[in-house]
């Protein structure tokens, strides 16, 4: 790794960070303002989502109702909002680490420096890896924040349950942002890395909606990593958040490991 190009890839995407950042923080707190307001009707609600299809009602997020306040942000935030907002960022991320950087040229001014193609993978592999930290220790942050401002003693809240549906989010990011990232380090065109890493990464969470609302297809959310990411069931305080969050840390890994030692080893149109 190399801390000077760490350092000045920070600065340069920081903004664009904060900009997620705060953008997650503004929608967590929302969720928390609203719920006080939400929980005075929690009965009729109930009554409506148990109206609904069950594959509906699945493919969102809400099994549990909105009889909690993690029930009620797992499917409301955690289930939707959240996914989409963190794929967006780490296909972004990743592609202008790497693929952009190849296409514009400005790859080969990083690599006539003293530096070698190992090193700045690893370096641009953890700047995305910052960014995505950086995101949910703020978003968790202000979702305490909103509890202490909104919540306090007026309703239960399972700050356990809440913490391990940042880990576990957090962790399904780092695999979806590895797999981006490997695509990004193998193409060297920006616009056909970024399609390619959208379809995968969007398409595997849609596959992993689609598996939820009918039985006949519930195959599709096992071709997906979006299958480990169960927000409800850690609402509901089932589920096994650490085995989840295990094998999508070692799916990441194994991703990111693969894209350092490709764009390593390959021919590049410097």
């Amino acid at each position: 790794m190399n801390f000077p190009l760490f350092k000045q890839m920070m600065k340069i995407h920081l903004k664009g960070m904060s900009n997620y950042a705060f953008g997650s923080a503004f929608y967590i707190l929302l969720m928390f303002w609203l719920y006080p307001g939400i929980a005075d009707n929690t009965g009729a609600l109930n009554e409506l989502i148990k109206s609904m299809p069950e594959g509906v009602v699945s493919a969102f997020n809400i099994q549990g109702g909105f009889g909690s306040m993690e029930a009620f942000i797992s499917g409301e935030y955690y289930g939707l909002i959240l996914p989409l907002l963190l794929s967006i960022f780490s296909i972004m991320l990743s592609t202008g680490l790497m693929a952009r950087m190849v296409d514009q040229g400005s790859m080969s001014y990083l690599l006539s420096t003293p530096t070698t193609r190992r090193q700045v993978a690893v370096t641009q592999a953890s700047v995305l890896s910052m960014g995505l930290l950086v995101i949910m220790l703020v978003t968790t942050g202000a979702g305490l924040l909103g509890y202490v401002w909104f919540i306090g003693d007026k309703f239960e809240f399972n700050g356990a349950r809440y913490l391990e549906m940042n880990v576990v989010a957090w962790m399904l990011f780092i695999a979806a942002s590895g797999i981006a990232f490997l695509i990004s380090s193998v193409m060297n065109d920006e616009k056909k890395a970024l399609g390619t890493s959208g379809f995968i990464v969007i398409g595997m969470f849609a596959l992993d909606m689609l598996g939820k609302i009918s039985d006949n297809v519930e195959w599709l959310r096992y071709i997906s990593i979006f299958a480990l990411y169960r927000p409800s069931d850690i609402a509901a305080g089932s589920g096994d958040p650490l085995l989840s969050s295990l094998v999508l840390l070692a799916i990441g890994i194994a991703c990111f490991a693969a894209g350092v030692i490709s764009f390593s080893r390959r021919d590049l149109p410097l």
